[in-house]
């Protein structure tokens, strides 16, 4: 089996917005199915790690994209694990047309935790380490890491939002794709006319769940670049806890 996945996917129209181009947590949430088939067929994906009270979960993201796929296209979308390490791994992903034209890449970092303590796991102890043996280090990525996304503590207050039913996945938390996607809620359809999202990145810090409010920060950095903070309170508690940090570059 190769040590790279390469899946097919099309753009369907409802996943598409006003400009007939795809939305980001849309394909945000194909690649995180290109990286569950990828997983499951070499043996330490989410259907077995369940059976064993694990999981993966997203700790980074960063997304940089040229391109859109347009309604009803068909992409390929690769993906390949670049390093791993006894908590965390690296995965790459790079969308195309399967045809040489490549739209983006996207780079990730994934941690293993138990399903019931919610603490981290060593990833070496799956299969004895099993997955050191699909690791591919010579494939370029060309995009660089997530970096540490510093904002201010008076960055503005820009949107409250409850989590609902259908924010919440398999985990029990929020999904991390929705982040991406209430974030970029942030900003309504005249400023996408007049720009594009070239690249996206997301540090994810700790768990929301139903029950709990977000709080969005916003703070534009340089000319078409913002950074976001994501704070939560509950309605038993009104500690503020971080949860998440964005980046976000238009042109």
């Amino acid at each position: 089996m190769n040590k790279i996945g390469t899946y097919e996917f099309i753009a369907e129209p409802f996943h598409c917005d006003f400009s007939g181009r795809m939305f980001l947590g849309h394909l945000g949430n194909q690649m995180l199915n290109a990286a569950d088939f990828h997983s499951t067929d070499r043996g330490f994906g989410m259907k077995y790690l369940m059976t064993i009270q694990r999981s993966w979960v997203l700790s980074r993201l960063a997304i940089e994209m040229d391109e859109m796929p347009a309604q009803y296209e068909h992409f390929t979308i690769e993906t390949w694990v670049e390093s791993a390490m006894r908590f965390f791994t690296s995965r790459n992903f790079c969308v195309s047309d399967g045809n040489g034209k490549i739209y983006g890449y996207c780079r990730s970092i994934w941690a293993m935790i138990d399903t019931e303590s919610r603490q981290p796991c060593d990833i070496y102890s799956i299969d004895n380490g099993a997955i050191k043996e699909w690791i591919v280090d010579d494939k370029p990525c060309p995009v660089e890491k997530g970096g540490r996304v510093k904002m201010e503590q008076n960055a503005e207050l820009v949107k409250t939002l409850d989590i609902c039913y259908n924010d919440i996945d398999i985990n029990g938390h929020v999904n991390s794709i929705k982040y991406i996607e209430h974030v970029l809620d942030l900003w309504d359809i005249a400023w996408y006319r007049e720009h594009r999202l070239k690249r996206f990145e997301i540090a994810y810090v700790a768990e929301a769940h139903q029950g709990d409010q977000l709080n969005f920060y916003r703070e534009q950095t340089a000319e078409n670049e913002y950074c976001v903070r994501l704070v939560k309170t509950s309605h038993e508690s009104m500690d503020a806890v971080e949860v998440c940090r964005c980046k976000l570059l238009f042109i």
